[in-house]
């Protein structure tokens, strides 16, 4: 096919795809959020009688800072808290000590929210405008999940409140997600069906922005690539040794050359896990750890498909043998935008914070350190229209391609502050981030009685979820067995 033809086909199918977008817009648009009713007011009320008491909760969680499966203490205050308030709470699930379920009232509809709580290694952070961890080399809350969870279960007990007092029917479900910064809490939960019998999921993450997010994630696909050759004596007689690190060497520079020949989209980024002990032994085993990302699957097997052979081809050159293991995942998040106007209405309802000149100039200071521009805090919302994808996964959009999922972003750092970094620690620590956190709470709450108190807006965030899904079948990247939980 010529080069004239594929890009005649490509634009046409770009026409196409804009077309589905557009009757889908139209055939599940939503109305926009008028008056708020009495139950939702009543809703975000509860968020603000529960402030104190929920961001005690999130600086406990800020304080442990607990990486991925050992969230032992972070679990536990989140789920005692939704037990103390009367959800029952089910703990240990999907084989994970640090995942648990809260749930409350009975019957349909079944209205979810997820929280995460795991922290970041080496990221310990004191509330402060500048680097000073609270212990040197611990971990930290650099991506605010502390807020995350402490954020969704205020919402959740905001719901759970009106459906006890008989003004909403249904049930409210929390779910506990650990690991979500390593292998994906959420996609094991999802694999034992957790995730089933509910008819809409809420979730939201801290940002340096307001906004309800209506724009795809990354797919990801988590890969180790073993190479095993032949040990001897790197002096005496190396001529009878076949390197491990040999084919390690040749097989990341393959994919450094094969950086020329992918999408600008893609992301390709590994570490050496092991590559040898000493230099004067030719090293038998070496490993490298390599994740691969790009905005659709499809996208994501093609390029597994070259590892592989990259890997293949390495093993042949150095007479070693290679082992591709994919190890875990993410797909792309399947966007909901009658779910996202829903979010929209309601943030744009409840406003942004309002920040003092203390926090303001907080967050310029951060901005100082870290060499951005000094903007100060986010303010306002960002429009649903014109939105750009950024870079990164999330095991969120694994539960995406299971129950239609609503999710929503609230500044709680400084406007391009750095992520995964001790910023965003700082202030999740302090008022801003708690600002942030409580304004997800309510808008959290909000929509959920709307999905509650409207039929109608429920039931087209469902079409929109089996017009998008069509007949794709969701299998998760992670392989068979249980999770792989640390040793004690």
């Amino acid at each position: 096919m010529s080069a004239s033809s594929r890009q005649a086909r490509h634009e046409i199918a770009g026409r196409a795809a804009s077309l589905l977008l557009g009757v889908l817009a139209a055939a599940f648009a939503t109305p926009s959020v008028a008056e708020p009713s009495a139950v939702k007011l009543e809703a975000v009320n509860s968020v603000d009688r529960h402030a104190a008491a929920l961001t005690e909760l999130s600086d406990r969680i800020w304080a442990y800072a607990e990486i991925a499966f050992r969230e032992h203490r972070s679990a536990a205050a989140l789920a005692d808290f939704a037990q103390s308030q009367g959800f029952r709470v089910e703990r240990g699930v999907a084989g994970m000590p640090t995942a648990f379920v809260a749930t409350f009232g009975q019957g349909r509809p079944v209205i979810g929210v997820m929280g995460e709580y795991d922290a970041l290694p080496g990221l310990s952070q004191k509330a402060l405008p500048e680097p000073v961890p609270l212990a040197e080399g611990a971990a930290g809350h650099g991506c605010g999940h502390n807020l995350f969870g402490a954020a969704s279960l205020g919402a959740a007990i905001a719901i759970k409140e009106q459906i006890a007092a008989g003004r909403l029917q249904g049930t409210v479900v929390f779910f506990g997600t650990p690991a979500e910064e390593d292998v994906g809490g959420k996609i094991y939960m999802a694999r034992d069906g957790l995730f089933d019998d509910v008819d809409a999921m809420l979730a939201w993450h801290p940002s340096d922005e307001n906004l309800a997010d209506v724009t795809s994630s990354q797919a990801m696909v988590d890969v180790a690539v073993e190479f095993r050759g032949t040990t001897a004596h790197a002096a005496y007689d190396p001529w009878n040794a076949r390197s491990a690190v040999d084919a390690v060497e040749l097989f990341t520079h393959g994919v450094s050359l094969m950086r020329e020949h992918v999408r600008p989209s893609t992301r390709m980024h590994y570490t050496i896990a092991s590559g040898g002990d000493v230099p004067n032994v030719v090293a038998e085993r070496a490993k490298v750890w390599l994740w691969v990302r790009d905005w659709r699957r499809a996208e994501v097997e093609d390029l597994l498909s070259r590892v592989r052979k990259l890997a293949e081809g390495a093993a042949t050159m150095t007479e070693t043998a290679a082992t591709v293991t994919v190890q875990g995942g993410s797909w792309e998040m399947l966007v909901n935008e009658s779910g996202g106007r829903l979010l929209h209405d309601n943030l744009t309802w409840l406003g942004s914070p309002v920040y003092t000149e203390q926090e303001q100039a907080f967050a310029r200071q951060i901005q100082r350190a870290t060499g951005v521009p000094e903007l100060g805090m986010f303010t306002g919302v960002k429009p649903l229209e014109g939105q750009q994808p950024e870079g990164g996964s999330t095991d969120v959009a694994d539960v995406s391609w299971v129950v239609p999922t609503l999710h929503l972003s609230v500044a709680t750092s400084p406007l391009a502050a750095p992520w995964h970094a001790w910023p965003v620690a700082a202030s999740g620590g302090m008022s801003i981030g708690h600002k942030g956190m409580l304004l997800a709470a309510r808008t959290l709450a909000a929509t959920m009685v709307d999905l509650y108190e409207q039929p109608a807006a429920l039931e087209a965030v469902r079409a929109e979820f089996k017009a998008r899904k069509g007949d794709t079948v969701y299998r998760s990247y992670v392989p068979d067995g249980p999770p792989p939980l640390p040793k004690p």
